[in-house]
């Protein structure tokens, strides 16, 4: 396979396992934190290149977990009140907590961001359910369920 479709491929299945492209994401933070791509490398416990790697699709995936769950930490630090705005002290506190940070990584406990996630789940239902089935499953569970309703019908919708 050429390397253009490998990247296309890689790109296709980092917004599958992780809702958006990993380049996205990274240069989301890059920016937040006001540091370097290497600089955010070393937070995250991953060497620069294969940073670089992953963010232009030549790599697929994090492999490590726990590089997944730092990234995850820094997403949810940015929404913070003193990293929000931007104060130097605020961004490097946050850095070098996530820097030190050693978590611990199990199926069970990997911090998800509930608005990326949605996007697996209708992937997901999409593969084990018949679209007129999801529908009909939604306007069963609109009364008492709505937010699983509306789940359902958006996985139901043609793609």
């Amino acid at each position: 396979m050429e390397d253009h479709k490998i990247v296309q491929r890689n790109l296709a299945l980092q917004r599958e396992w992780y809702g958006e492209p990993l380049g996205d994401r990274v240069r989301r933070l890059v920016v937040a934190f006001d540091v370097s791509q290497a600089n955010l490398a070393d937070v995250l416990g991953i060497s620069a290149p294969m940073l670089s790697q992953v963010m232009s699709g030549r790599r697929a995936k994090i492999g490590n977990p726990a590089v997944l769950a730092r990234l995850i930490m820094l997403e949810r630090k940015v929404l913070t009140p003193d990293v929000a705005s931007g104060k130097r002290e605020a961004l490097q506190r946050a850095l070098d907590d996530v820097r030190a940070s050693k978590p611990s990584v199990t199926r069970d406990n990997l911090p998800v961001d509930i608005g990326r996630t949605d996007r697996v789940a209708v992937a997901a239902l999409r593969r084990v359910a018949d679209p007129g089935d999801l529908t009909a499953a939604a306007d069963m569970l609109n009364g008492k369920f709505p937010d699983i309703a509306e789940l359902l019908r958006r996985a139901g919708r043609p793609h």
